[in-house]
């Protein structure tokens, strides 16, 4: 499935300018947003109180369902569309229907995730906040 998750995703990102030379740009959501494992790995280096904690817990069990529920109906998607493909004459149109079924679940996928990050971002000092974009630099550098 990530296989082909990657291979639907560079279709669509691939660009003249993505293939240009240069430095990697930025990531704006990345530099600014920290997944609860990040929050959880480094609480005692942000000095995350029990509160936080709490919080942070809370909004993690809060989603879960959901993002399981997604990443099953996500992998059946992914399914019917690789079975679509696997057939010797692929029907377009039926196959731009489950292409968009899987596009539309990966982007409910990514829209709860970012939503959780931004409520854990909100319950971060600002801080802290930095203290875990640091965290994230020596993490890239290592």
């Amino acid at each position: 499935m990530k296989a082909f998750r990657s291979l639907v995703l560079a279709l669509l990102v691939v660009s003249p300018i993505a293939l240009s030379e240069g430095p990697a740009p930025a990531d704006p959501l990345g530099d600014n947003l920290f997944p609860p494992e990040l929050i959880l790995s480094s609480q005692a280096a942000i000095g995350l109180t029990d509160a936080q904690k709490a919080d942070v817990r809370a909004e993690v069990l809060k989603v879960q369902p959901r993002f399981t529920d997604l990443q099953w109906k996500l992998q059946d998607a992914v399914d019917g569309l690789k079975t679509l493909l696997a057939a010797p004459t692929a029907d377009e149109a039926k196959v731009l229907e489950s292409l968009d079924r899987v596009l539309a679940l990966e982007r409910d996928l990514k829209r709860s995730q970012i939503g959780l990050m931004v409520r854990l971002k909100n319950l971060l000092s600002a801080d802290q906040q930095g203290k875990l974009r640091q965290a994230k630099a020596r993490g890239k550098t290592s």
